[in-house]
């Protein structure tokens, strides 16, 4: 057991024959006679009184090893003094008396119990269970590659902030990126269509056979596969513009890809990461898009004329799976989230989130079978009525339990407008329900992000009082501050 006297400083002076029996010093702590003996520790102030064989449980920390705490003797008032946090001594003070429990008091923030449990060299061992405890998600380490070259140019493309190349090549990433997102869309608009037929531009433009003699051979488009004869009837395909932009971002982007695969220390570890693969799903269309392109072409060449019903019907299927390739492109907005954090943590959110998201999806199907079925059945005896069935109505559920209501479809029926507004209230609740636990993972990640970012900017103030006449100076330094390095260490 072990008992706390609170007195101002002032008072803690030894008056003769008062403190010095109660608290021993170093020099009595070592014989079996002195088991029972009790010291004085000092936290700026605050007064703790407990036994040597409590502090003794633990040896290899720095209260339990009597050559550790020396240094923090104060001679002149027979007490161990120690310039750190007062309210987490407590729970520092019970993981001696407990025999190994530490539970962190609930006014002293996670960060500064952390860097008190380092000071007081507890061991990583009682740090690994302590932020168990308190529900740390444990952060992978990220190893780096063996050689030094290829450590270079890992930190290069993975790490922006490690030197200012590294923000360079993020930039023309990120540039990259936005130029490859705001061509998909701009080779939409009706006037860069060059297509009759309304296909999807640059595809079933087949060039007639004719054509080839009016159109300069192309350039081959660098880093790609060039064409097997580009001069022959490569059509307005090759040589459009959008597809040359399209081309010089493909070769950034597999450059980068490759560069990357061969510089990163796991190769399984790469092929895992869900980053990595939107980049591999952001190169694969176009590829795909070349080689039917120039397979078409190709078969153009060979038989010029043949355009029979199982042959347009073929050509029907290839442009509706050419079409979804191409929607795959959208996919590469996802690459910013290389480059923002805020993405990444609302990634994260998400993945925690699964089961609440689950949940709205179930109420929501639950609400929109319920509200469809009843607002059918209330509608139907009205000729002029919009709900010509369940399936039909599920639309309108949907779109009334979000609160978003378009009007397409409404109810006209006293009935069927007492159903929609069930539906809209139903709505209301059904989504505020699981929101909270999402906004909440929202916090716990954003938080645990920005308070990682500010803990290089802090070191402790310098603790421990070197006396040399009294303590043996061995070592010198009377710094225990926890340095960036460290911190640093220990969070990761």
């Amino acid at each position: 057991g072990g008992m706390r006297a609170e007195e101002p400083l002032a008072l803690a002076a030894p008056r003769a024959g008062e403190a010095e029996v109660e608290a021993p010093g170093e020099e009595r702590s070592g014989g079996s006679c002195c088991s029972s003996e009790r010291l004085v520790i000092n936290i700026s102030g605050l007064r703790f009184e407990t036994q040597l064989r409590t502090l003794s449980i633990f040896p290899d920390t720095l209260l339990g090893d009597p050559s550790r705490r020396v240094r923090y003797f104060d001679p002149l008032r027979n007490e161990y003094f120690f310039d750190r946090n007062r309210p987490s001594f407590d729970a520092i003070l019970y993981y001696y008396q407990s025999g190994g429990r530490l539970r962190r008091p609930v006014h002293v923030p996670l960060d500064i119990f952390l860097e008190e449990i380092r000071f007081y060299q507890l061991g990583q061992e009682a740090i690994e269970t302590f932020r168990e405890d308190e529900g740390f998600i444990q952060e992978e380490e990220k190893p780096l590659p063996q050689h030094h070259f290829q450590r270079q140019v890992w930190l290069l493309f993975e790490y922006p902030e490690s030197s200012g190349p590294a923000r360079a090549i993020a930039i023309v990433s990120v540039l990259v990126i936005l130029i490859s997102i705001v061509i998909f869309c701009l080779e939409t608009l009706p006037e860069f269509r060059q297509e009759p037929k309304g296909a999807q531009p640059g595809f079933g433009e087949a060039a007639l056979p004719g054509d080839e003699a009016l159109l300069p051979p192309p350039p081959p488009p660098s880093g790609t596969p060039p064409p097997l004869r580009p001069a022959a009837g490569a059509g307005p395909f090759f040589t459009d513009p959008f597809f040359l932009i399209e081309t010089l971002c493909i070769i950034w982007f597999s450059f980068e890809l490759l560069v990357r695969f061969f510089a990163c220390p796991s190769k399984p570890e790469f092929s895992r990461n869900i980053m990595n693969i939107i980049d591999i799903v952001a190169i694969i269309p176009y590829f795909i898009t070349l080689g039917t392109e120039l397979a078409q072409q190709q078969q153009q060449k060979q038989q010029p004329g043949s355009s029979s019903n199982n042959g347009g019907q073929q050509q029907a299927m290839s442009l509706a799976i050419l079409r979804v390739i191409r929607l795959v492109r959208v996919f590469r907005i996802f690459k910013l989230s290389r480059h923002s954090k805020g993405l990444q943590i609302l990634g994260k959110t998400l993945q925690a989130s699964m089961r609440e998201l689950g949940l709205l999806i179930f109420f929501l199907f639950i609400g929109v079978i319920l509200f469809s079925s009843a607002v059918y059945f209330a509608e139907t005896d009205d000729p002029d009525s919009l709900f010509t069935s369940i399936p039909d109505a599920f639309w309108w559920a949907v779109v009334s339990m979000t609160t978003v209501g378009y009007g397409d479809m409404y109810p006209m029926t006293i009935g069927g407008k007492i159903v929609g507004s069930l539906c809209a209230i139903a709505g209301v609740l059904t989504i505020a329900l699981p929101v909270p636990v999402i906004v909440s993972n929202f916090n716990y990640f954003y938080h645990r992000e920005t308070d990682h970012e500010e803990q290089c900017q802090y070191t402790h103030v310098t603790c421990g009082q070197q006396q040399s006449p009294f303590s043996e100076p061995k070592k010198g330094d009377s710094n225990q501050s926890l340095s960036k390095s460290e911190f640093l260490e220990a969070e990761d």
